[in-house]
């Protein structure tokens, strides 16, 4: 939403104030010079994109259009569901949970949280987290590092759409250039004409560079900033699993585990210490009354 509002301001301030200036709005849109920037910029990023980078691109532009999912009920669902495993292997062993984490699609521990098992590739890290400590081979400082170069690659992987875009923003002005000279070129050739049919030309050739540095610095930079952002916030959930899987490889108590993860979220997402313990005994009755039925 926020990022629509943006974008209108943006081209309500451009539009607004070339028309206070006096300008009319109509000699800025050349179809001919749309075409040569929007298609350029396309024809570059299909030529430097492997393909599976482009569906994912797509996906990403999408979801810009909705709320960041990583908010304060997804760290909710997710304390509860750490709180929850954790509290199972503590009083049945690790083992009672390798069925929940070799199928967590199937899980009726897991189906529980949908909100958790949205978010495949992070449940899928969980998982596999968690499997290396039932295995009880790896120690805790190597599981640490082995978490946080998953988390690396993972971020690697993530920051190739907002590479592209960001390689579209920097291209975008000199792309804009080639449309005005091309302009250029079309009006020499009329340069024997009458004065009013050569300005109009020239005017035309300049809305090249002008489309190309507005699409470079009013939307493409601004849009690969946000997604970026977005990307920062998706890595910052798979510090706070790592924590939690650490804390438990420690043989912390689920609590504590649960209080360790909980630092590791940004202020702004953050449940309060008061809200995760209301959680953890939401789980604690739900547990105890399915034993009890």
């Amino acid at each position: 939403m926020f990022m629509i509002i943006g974008l209108v301001v943006v081209i309500g301030s451009v539009l607004g104030g070339f028309s206070i200036a006096g300008g009319n709005i109509p000699v800025l849109f050349h179809v001919s010079e749309i075409v040569c920037i929007c298609g350029t910029s396309l024809g570059t990023v299909i030529i430097s994109t492997p393909p599976h980078t482009l569906k994912a691109l797509n996906k990403d532009l999408m979801s810009l259009l909705k709320p960041d999912p990583f908010n304060k009920a997804l760290y909710l669902d997710s304390l509860k569901l750490l709180f929850e495993l954790f509290t199972t292997a503590q009083r049945d062993g690790m083992v009672a949970i390798e069925g929940h984490i070799e199928n967590p699609d199937e899980s009726a521990l897991f189906l529980k949280y949908p909100n958790v098992l949205h978010h495949h590739h992070a449940v899928i890290f969980l998982c596999d987290s968690l499997r290396l400590v039932l295995m009880g081979s790896v120690a805790p400082h190597d599981l640490d590092m082995m978490m946080d170069a998953d988390i690396e690659l993972h971020h690697h992987e993530e920051e190739e759409t907002v590479t592209v875009l960001t390689n579209v923003t920097d291209g975008l002005p000199g792309i804009g250039i080639v449309a005005a000279v091309l302009g250029i070129i079309v009006t020499m050739s009329y340069i024997s004409g009458p004065v009013e049919y050569i300005g109009h030309k020239v005017a035309a050739a300049l809305t090249g560079t002008f489309l190309g540095v507005l699409l470079a610095y009013g939307f493409t930079g601004p849009i690969a900033t946000l997604l970026g952002k977005r990307k920062a916030t998706e890595g910052a959930y798979y510090g706070f699993l790592k924590a939690a899987v650490t804390a438990a490889a420690k043989d912390s108590t689920p609590m504590i585990s649960a209080e360790l993860a909980r630092r590791a979220v940004a202020s702004n997402v953050r449940p309060s210490f008061g809200e995760m313990e209301e959680a953890c005994q939401s789980v604690k009755k739900s547990v105890a009354e399915a034993k009890a039925a």
